[in-house]
């Protein structure tokens, strides 16, 4: 929740007066202007409990799910009142960055000028030139001709229409089957990795001792492969940790990113991820490692379209295997800001059914996360501990920001001295008065509304000394 105190004020009074339509409306529109999109997102809910069809509020609550990427969940706020005569346009605009958001780029379009062509002040240029149509490719330069080569022939065609062939499900010019991530070796190790030894240890238990102790995983029938799913507050590490349990095994690590498996084509994505998994079988043992993976693994209940939930059910079927040991040595490592997001079919056994919490660091992994990030600099002396203190809800990422803008600053004092001078605590200190943290506090506030008021299975019940303020 924001410290301004105009909001805290709204807030309370919302509390004391919870039937009040247009105090929860004017809040939930000051926290959605504020950027609080999940506070935003639980006061856009209280309000349609009280005006269930009311078009404002509904427009409110979509967008908040759009600047969440949450794209099904708005189109599912939005379905019902767009199936009504007369609605307001508005609605049709948020409807097609919705259907973009999807993937659905033609149903996107004909939302957008239904809209447009009703009220041409809800346009959006920025949405109107995402969704243009691409200019069409040259035309194929004919090759030179043979010598020998019969003339063209001039008279009328007899045969098929030479026109080209729609291209709407053609799979992507190329060699089929062909993956485009990339085989890596880590360096990195655990011991590069500072705190977070639970989720260490929670890596090794799962995915290291396995294949490193095959004999003793066998004697109780566990094979050596599976899958865990990393959650947290974006900056947190998650990438790092993959690597570095990639590097710990001394396995190769494949890092998959959403431009190695989204396409276009219809059947295009379900056939790169078929690849993928084939380049990692072919490198075992393998540490492979999916990035965003709700963008690939999203609840096949908020899609609206048939080959998106042919994605996830395709991902499921790789995750699972053609038999018992086609995955074998595979370790897949998936990481997500937004677990809740993610199909529940993947928390299955035998799939990612460990979800590990990557926390933000707290104040002694912050200090080994600065000793690590300044061991190969110039230092004077070094408090790490007093300048931890004072980078509360830091994550790596804003600590390395940290040491970069001190750094910076400490390299120009040094070109205008003629010489080095080293970091110290006092320049850490000053760089950290600047810094404000990322993300951390917006990704505990959605967490604390699924922790709160989705938690019925107790899938999130990791989170709740995290949401409570206990750590």
């Amino acid at each position: 929740m924001s410290d301004d105190a105009g909001l805290q004020a709204l807030r309370e009074a919302a509390r004391l007066s919870p039937d009040n339509l247009p105090l929860r409306r004017h809040l939930a529109g000051q926290l959605l202007a504020g950027g609080y999109l999940a506070d935003a997102e639980a006061e856009f809910r209280a309000a349609l409990a009280l005006a269930p069809r009311d078009a404002e509020l509904t427009a409110g609550l979509a967008e908040a799910f759009i600047r969440q990427s949450a794209h099904g969940a708005a189109l599912a706020a939005l379905e019902p009142l767009l199936d009504t005569p007369g609605h307001p346009p508005l609605l049709g605009v948020l409807a097609a960055r919705a259907l973009l958001g999807e993937g659905d780029q033609a149903q996107a379009a004909r939302r957008y000028q239904q809209a447009v062509s009703r009220d041409p002040s809800v346009s959006d240029a920025e949405l109107a030139a995402r969704l243009a149509p691409a200019p069409p490719p040259p035309p194929p330069q004919a090759p030179p001709a043979s010598p020998h080569a019969a003339p063209p022939s001039t008279g009328p065609s007899t045969g098929p229409s030479a026109g080209p062939a729609p291209a709407y499900h053609t799979p992507s010019p190329g060699p089929a089957d062909r993956a485009t991530a990339e085989v890596e070796h880590s360096k990195v190790r655990f011991a590069d990795v500072a705190g977070m030894e639970a989720v260490k240890e929670a890596l090794r238990v799962k995915l290291l001792l396995p294949l490193q102790q095959p004999e003793m995983f066998a004697a109780f029938g566990k094979r050596a492969g599976g899958g865990v799913l990393l959650y947290g507050p974006p900056g947190a590490g998650k990438t790092h940790l993959a690597r570095a349990a990639a590097g710990e095994l001394g396995a190769s690590f494949v890092n998959v990113g959403l431009a190695d498996i989204l396409d276009m084509y219809i059947g295009s994505s379900e056939r790169n991820l078929r690849a993928t998994f084939d380049l990692a079988r072919r490198n075992r043992p393998c540490v492979l490692f999916f990035d965003e993976v709700d963008a690939l693994a999203a609840r096949r209940s908020d899609m609206r379209q048939a080959h998106t939930r042919q994605l996830v059910n395709q991902f499921l079927a790789e995750l699972d295997g053609v038999d018992e040991h086609a995955n074998e040595g595979v370790l897949v490592l998936a990481a997500t800001n937004a677990p809740w997001y993610v199909d529940p079919a993947f928390r299955r056994p035998g799939r990612f059914d460990q979800p590990v919490l990557v926390p933000p660091p707290d104040a002694a992994a912050r200090a080994a996360i600065l000793r690590i990030l300044c061991r190969d600099k110039p230092l004077a002396e070094m408090d790490y501990d007093a300048v931890a203190r004072v980078a509360d809800h830091f994550v790596g990422a804003d600590l390395k920001g940290l040491v970069d803008r001190a750094v910076e600053a400490k390299l120009q004092q040094s070109i205008r001295a003629g010489r080095p001078i080293p970091l110290s605590t006092p320049d850490l200190l000053a760089a950290a008065q600047t810094i404000r943290p990322t993300a951390v506090h917006e990704w505990m506030a959605t967490a604390r509304n699924y922790v709160m008021h989705a938690n019925d299975s107790g899938a999130w019940d990791e989170l709740l000394p995290w949401v409570k303020g206990k750590r």
